[in-house]
């Protein structure tokens, strides 16, 4: 089947071709994020923290700006197919069940332990606990969030499979989903 729109959603992205008169290192080194030179950013969901202190979270992005509603890094590779980034979750903290109607998104466990949850839109509830090095994928149209469920910090890569993802929405009856950003 023809996509008469997909031709204009393919011009709008970045490509993975060499821009012409760029060398191959010049190439090479645009498409490398040190974490040297990263921070965490703590005001990409800062919204959700002044709400309560407990949503509190920080993100460094390294490929496109992921779905928490920044709308531009400079200092990141540009989003092609996904975006990634890694996410530290102080002891105790929650990411808020929200959901992504367009995009899957998996939550890799670096450091620390984290319950995942997840609920259907018809209310069905199911939850893991990740630790080290573990994985967990969400379909999209799935409500998901997160709790720090450990005594330390986590710190977790968060990937999303659209190179502009959609921002999220929360549950009607979730206080967050009458906070403005």
């Amino acid at each position: 089947m023809n996509d008469p729109v997909r031709p204009l959603i393919d011009a709008a992205l970045p490509t993975l071709q060499r821009p012409e008169g760029m060398s191959f290192g010049d190439w090479m080194a645009s498409r490398c994020v040190m974490r040297s030179t990263r921070k965490y950013d703590w005001n990409a969901l800062k919204f959700q923290a002044d709400y309560d202190p407990k949503y509190g979270r920080a993100q460094m992005r390294y490929i496109g700006t992921g779905a928490t509603g920044v709308s531009s890094d400079s200092n990141t590779v540009p989003s092609v197919h996904f975006t990634f980034s890694t996410m530290i979750i102080p002891a105790g903290h929650v990411g808020p069940l929200h959901l992504h109607e367009d995009t899957e998104e998996v939550f890799f466990v670096l450091r620390g332990k984290v319950r995942i949850m997840c609920e259907s839109k018809e209310g069905e509830y199911w939850e893991a606990e990740a630790g080290e090095r573990d994985l967990i994928s969400v379909p999209p149209g799935v409500y998901r969030g997160e709790v720090n469920i450990g005594d330390e910090e986590a710190l977790m890569c968060v990937m999303l499979g659209s190179p502009r993802p959609q921002t999220p929405t929360y549950k009607p009856d979730d206080p967050l989903s009458q906070v403005k950003r």
